[in-house]
């Protein structure tokens, strides 16, 4: 039984706790964000053109009251979009005839409206950010 008794001492002995307090005097703790941001973005610039319609001469008279066809709409499909303006219906323009059968002169002109010109520009804008952050602690 002796050889018993210790081992009972032991395990009915209460147990305290010690406080624990740092012992340091000072550190610092250092931290580090990288950010990369990508933006893509896609320019298009459309340029249209106007009609212009003229009509000159001498010897000739023009049969109606207008001197220019009526305004019409147009479209145009290009690569998948759809541009519409306004044009001259030249199917509708007016008739011109001869006021004396000897000399004349006669000149008409005509530039459709339309599109001119499509700039398409894609420009991608990469930028990174690094933000070091050091705390320095002392007690």
């Amino acid at each position: 039984m002796w050889r018993t008794l210790p081992f009972v001492f032991l395990i009915y002995s209460p147990v305290y706790a010690v406080p624990v307090v740092p012992n340091f005097t000072q550190g610092s703790s250092t931290s580090r964000t990288e950010t990369t941001t990508n933006i893509t973005e896609t320019i298009r610039t459309t340029d249209y053109g106007g009609f212009q319609y003229s009509v000159s001469g001498s010897g000739i008279q023009m049969d109606g009251n207008s001197i220019s066809p009526p305004i019409t709409t147009s479209n145009q499909n290009i690569n998948g979009t759809t541009y519409t303006w306004t044009d001259l219906d030249l199917n509708q323009k007016p008739n011109w005839t001869l006021t004396n059968q000897g000399a004349f002169q006669f000149v008409e002109t005509y530039t459709p409206s339309g599109v001119q010109s499509i700039t398409d520009i894609t420009r991608t804008i990469q930028s990174e950010s690094v933000t070091d952050t050091t705390t320095i602690f002392s007690q």
